[in-house]
This record gives C-alpha cells, structure tokens and sequence, in this order.
C-alpha cells in the first residue's frame, strides 16, 4: 500500500532552512545578522525621515537623509556625497566595529576564562594550619561537621583561620567545586563557623594536591573511596602526599589520617602513610560494631555520644599531682571526668590498668570528659558504699539466636565475629536475595572453621523485598537481627537505592512488632545518612549509618592526634572494648549508692566506667540516652534493668573472669589493691 506523504507547512520549512543556512559558517552568521539590521533599520529610517516636517523636498536629498540616520544607527558614518566616499566611509565604520569587538571579546574571553578557572576549582589555596579532606563519599559530611564542631569545642586557634576569623576545611575531589560547596553547606545547616574551600582534582595527582597545600595543613584526611579498588586509591594518594614539599616525616608536616576498607591493605597503606599517618579499618570496625549493637540495645547511640564532639569524649591529659598515686586512688579522686587509662611518655596507651598501678613521671591519663580542660585531683577519695557492692560473679553469657537479612563485604566478617565471640550452642540463621559470591564476598557457610561449634550458620535465598520471606520464620525465637545493604558496587546503584531493601526489611519487621506486640532488637546498616530520619525503627532498634564510626574517629584523631593509639588499643587490638553491662554486675539492685560505687567495683573486675544508662520503661527509646561522665559523689537508686558503659579488656578477655580467676592473683590472697571503705578518705598503705 502506498505511503500517503503530508505537506510540510511554510513555516517548518522556512525554519529547517533558516537552521540549515546558519550552521553553515561563520561568515554565513554574519550576512544573515546584516540583512537582519538592514531590514529594520532602513524602513524604519525612512519612516522617519517621511514623516519630518524639515525633511528635504527632494526625492534625492531624503535618500541621502534616510542613509545618514541609518549609517548613524549601524555606527557606520554618515558621510554623504559620491558613492566613493560613502563606501570609503562604510570601511571606516566597519574598520572600526571589528577593533572595538575584538578588543571586548578579548576582555570578556579572558574574564570568563577566568572565572571558569575559579568555578573549576582550579586555583592554589593560600592557607595555614587548614583541615585537608581528600575525596568524596558518604562519610565527607560526618568528618567535616566533626572537623568544625572539634575547633569550635577546642576554642579554635590562631591558625587555620582566613581574615574573617572562621576556620578553614579545604575539600579536594574529583567533582564540581559548587557542588560540593552546595551539598557541605546544606548538611552543615550554614557555614558561619567555617568556611569551605573547594578544589575540583584526583587526589592521587601530586599536581591536583598542590592546590590545597597539605604541607601547611593541620591535618589531612584521606576518606576511603567506594570503588572496587578504593584502598589502591588510597594508597597512591598517600604515596603522592609524601612525594609533596612539606607534608613528608618532618617536624612540621601535617597529620595524615586515612582508611581503607580491606585489612589487607593496611599494612602497605601505612608503610604509606609513614610514621605520622594513622589508618583506619573501616569494614573490621563496622562488622565489630553491628555485632555488639545486636548483643547489647542502644550501643550505637552510647558510640556517637562518645566519640563526637558535642558532648563527653576522650581527651589526653597532664596531672602532675597524679604522679606517685595508684590508678585506683586517681579515678576516685576525678569528680567529673572518668580515667580510663595511662598514656606513657613512649606513646603507648595502658587502658583499664590494675587498680594498683602507680603512675611514673611523664604518664598522661586517658579520660573521658566534657572538654580538654585538666581536672584537678580532689582532696579526698569519692565515697564507696561497701554495702551496695555487688559479689564479684562471672556475666551470664547463654547462647543467642540471631537473623541476619542481607549480604555484603562485611557480612563475612560479621559471621567471623559471631563465631569468635558466641557460646556454644548460638544459632545464626542468613537469608539473602542471592548466592552471595564466595571469592568477592565470602559465603555465610564455611566448613572447618575452627569455632564451628560455637555457631550454627544456616543459609536460605529469599527476596527480602517481599513482605511474606519473613512470614514463615518465628520471629519472636530471635534475640536479634541485623540487617544490612547492599555495596554500591555489588549493584552499581547509588547510595538512596542501596537502602531501599534495608528500609523495607525494617518496615517488615516493625509491622511485625506492632503486631504482636513484642519487642524486637534490630539494628539496621544505612548507607546514606538521610535513611536513619525515615527508617522504620522499634524500641529497640537502631540504624548505623556505614563509615560514620570511622568519620568520627577520623575527626578525633585530626583534633587530638595523641588519641590514635588509644582508639587502635580499643577498636582494633581489643576489637572492640566497649560495653554496656548490667548494673547488678557492679551494685545490688534497690540500693542507693554514688556512682563512685560503680567506678570501684569495675576497677576490681579490671573494667573502668565511664557512664550509665538509667532504664525508663515510658520512654519512646527506652535504651537510648547513656550519661556519660556523671559526678562521682552522684547517688541513685539502681535498678535491675540499669546499665553501665564500660571499658573492658575486650571479648573473650580475662576480665570476664573472677578476679580470684585471674592471671596473677592467688585465689584466698587478700594482696592486691583494695576498695576504701566507707567514708574512709585515706591513701592506701
């Protein structure tokens, strides 16, 4: 059958052939702008000229006159007489025009090639004693609050501060400079306390790190990329740091702190780093942290608390009258702050010391508190109620049954937490959307693992998107689930996308709760920060955003370099040493005693406390809200469900121990240090 062929209309045809006639050239361009201004500059120009009373009389003088006003409009002169001296004078004007343009454009491509420059980010920042980020992920809006929120608390400084006073966090990545200005400033809410540079550049270009001048930085951080071979980036960029005037080993070079994401690279990426740097595990430290926020409610809470800066955090601190005195008498004489161990003069960290360890000169104590301000010694020791003491007996420890929804790098490292740390006879059940990959990713099933009697793994595929994966499984036999994302580059996918099936698990598992009434722990891996707002959370369930625990030390570590061999001891040599305990563990339940109490009784199970959580069964969030630091002399009733922050000697240490089960104590001995009695403000003897 024939085509039937519709007629074009005047004007498409007119308008392709106009579009067609100016992509030609750039001489084609301009005729067509001639013939513009010609076909409305000489009709209106002879309108004018027609209708003045003081026109010529002639047809030959109001030509001439119609051609002057026109010449005079186009910039062209006006001279009249013979055809000679007209186009003579047409050249003149032309001549002209065509300096004066290119004089302009000149100047305007020159300002707006500067301009361009400044928008790419591509001009050196003249700063001293300036924060250095280096790279773009989801942690860069923790670690830059933190940095801002860290000089604020510290009172700021002289340096790193531009003409206005604020001080200066320079940003260098591999993006748009107003973007990334735009995206800081919205998450910091305003920048009156800090102003932001941004540099466009790949870090790992020595050339692109010029810009920033790390060599006069306070600190530089080098965030873990999120590719497949992020921690390769990472090593090169800080292999292009040292190659840097001015940020190598000396006297005044920067403090690098940087992250990768397998330990695997750790120790290249601190050959690195060189002997000022600090690097971070971020997958280890996340992979520890779920497993303890799943055995103990309100965990990740008590960790944001304690290491960001709008509240108590660690400090390092100088107590010369502490010299000679037992660790046990210095954290009963501290009334507001709470001694968690000794920083020798080497640099390395002795935490939760025996009792009757004697501080030496030059040893600086670790503590926990509101500010970096030194605490002085009181006169005497904080009073122990005796009586309130709880028997020293070992944590009932049963085996857990625990659900794990979800697959990816960590996971692996999560079983193997599982499995170091459960009793025998723990249950840990996985469900996926696929076959997780056993050489990227591991498998949830390793046979021959020498803890496989300790955990039971099971492993069953399901779409976890779908309500009813859920359905057959008795919920209510689980002490806890956790439930993790996808990686960006398992699905390529970004990080809103990555916590689509996290958030719907979680919606799963609240109608669940809602429904039977009970009470689920759960504990949720978000990538993007803006999740935790939306997230569909229990009581007794939290959301950890990924890599925020590593921003945080990052950040303390850039205001506070001393703290690095302390959060290593804690994080990474003790895996973790932070723990919520019951009460009962340390005071008798029904008793009032001062929180001087619970400081004794876990120096004498060689644990050190830092804070408590009072139990309110009509709160919202009945295992938020830890207080940290509280004064020694401060006294309460403490209840059965009360729960006390403590640092430990880490999982599967001797402190789990009795002290009579001790290395190094003899059962029967009374040797060793002692708690005061009573109202009894003595050293011990």
């Amino acid at each position: 059958m024939a085509r039937g062929h519709e007629r074009t209309p005047l004007r498409h045809r007119a308008r392709y052939l106009f579009d067609r006639t100016l992509a030609r050239s750039t001489g084609t361009l301009l005729g067509w702008l001639a013939v513009c201004c010609l076909a409305i500059v000489v009709p209106v120009s002879t309108l004018l000229v027609w209708t003045d009373p003081a026109a010529p009389r002639s047809f030959s003088g109001r030509l001439t006159q119609v051609w002057r006003t026109s010449a005079e409009t186009l910039r062209l002169g006006a001279v009249a007489g013979t055809p000679v001296r007209m186009l003579l004078s047409v050249l003149l004007g032309l001549i002209a025009l065509l300096c004066v343009s290119t004089v302009v454009g000149v100047v305007t491509t020159g300002l707006g090639d500067r301009l361009a420059e400044l928008r790419r980010g591509r001009s050196r920042v003249l700063e001293r004693d300036h924060d250095v980020v280096l790279g773009w992920t989801d942690q860069i809006f923790t670690v830059v609050a933190e940095l801002v929120e860290g000089r604020a608390g510290a009172g700021g400084s002289a340096g790193g501060r531009s003409g206005g006073g604020r001080h200066v966090v320079t940003v260098l990545a591999d993006r748009d400079p107003a973007h990334m200005e735009a995206a800081l400033t919205a998450a910091l809410g305003g920048t009156d306390r800090v102003r932001l540079v941004c540099r466009t550049g790949v870090p790992t270009d020595p050339d692109a790190l010029a810009l920033v001048t790390p060599g006069a930085a306070r600190a530089v951080v080098v965030l873990p990329a999120d590719e497949s071979d992020g921690d390769l980036t990472v090593v090169r960029t800080l292999l292009a740091l040292r190659a840097l005037p001015g940020a190598d080993d000396g006297p005044g070079a920067p403090r690098v702190i940087a992250a990768v994401h397998d330990g695997r690279y750790l120790p290249a990426a601190r050959l690195a780093a060189g002997p000022r740097g600090t690097v971070l595990e971020t997958d280890r430290t996340a992979a520890r942290l779920l497993v303890q926020a799943a055995r103990r409610p309100g965990m990740p809470a008590a960790l944001r608390d304690l290491l960001d800066f709008s509240g108590a955090e660690f400090h390092v601190t100088d107590v010369p009258e502490a010299v000679g005195l037992s660790f046990e008498e210095v954290a009963l004489r501290l009334d507001t702050s709470c001694v968690v161990g000794v920083l020798r003069p080497d640099g390395c960290p002795l935490l939760t010391p025996a009792p009757h360890t004697v501080l030496g000169p030059g040893d600086r104590l670790v503590t926990v508190a509101h500010d970096d301000r030194t605490t002085p010694l009181t006169d005497r020791w904080a009073r122990v109620d005796t009586a309130a003491l709880a028997p020293p007996a070992p944590l009932p420890e049963p085996p857990v049954r625990l659900l794990l929804l979800g697959w990816n790098r960590r996971a692996p490292l999560i079983v193997d937490a599982l499995r170091r740390t459960a009793r025998p006879g723990s249950v840990l059940d996985v469900i996926t959307d696929t076959a997780p990959d056993p050489v990227g990713h591991g498998s949830p099933r390793s046979p021959g693992h020498p803890h496989d009697a300790r955990l039971t793994v099971t492993h069953h595929v399901r779409d976890l998107a779908a309500p009813e994966a859920l359905n057959d499984l008795d919920l209510a036999a689980y002490d806890s689930v956790i439930a993790l994302g996808a990686d960006r580059t398992d699905q390529g996918t970004g990080s809103e996308r990555s916590d689509e099936r996290t958030l719907l698990a979680l919606l799963t598992l609240r109608s669940w709760e809602e429904r039977t009434g009970r009470v689920l722990p759960v504990v949720a891996e978000l990538r993007d920060h803006r999740g935790r707002t939306v997230a569909p959370l229990g009581p007794a369930s939290h959301a950890v955003v990924r890599g925020e625990l590593t921003a945080l030390l990052m950040a303390q570590i850039a205001q506070n370099p001393e703290l690095a061999a302390v959060f290593e001891e804690i994080f990474a040599v003790r895996g973790g040493a932070l723990a919520l305990r019951p009460a009962a563990h340390y005071v008798l339940p029904g008793h009032e005693a001062a929180f001087a109490t619970v400081v004794a009784a876990a120096l004498e199970r060689g644990e050190c406390a830092i804070g408590y959580h009072a139990h309110d069964p009509q709160a919202a969030r009945p295992y938020d809200g830890v207080l940290l630091c509280p004064g020694k002399a401060e006294r309460r009733v403490w209840q059965t469900e009360d729960r006390i922050l403590v640092l430990t000697a880490g999982p599967g240490h001797e402190a789990d121990l009795l002290p009579a089960q001790r290395p190094g104590r003899i059962p029967g001995s009374t040797a060793g240090p002692q708690i005061r009695g009573e109202g009894r403000g003595e050293r011990p003897t």
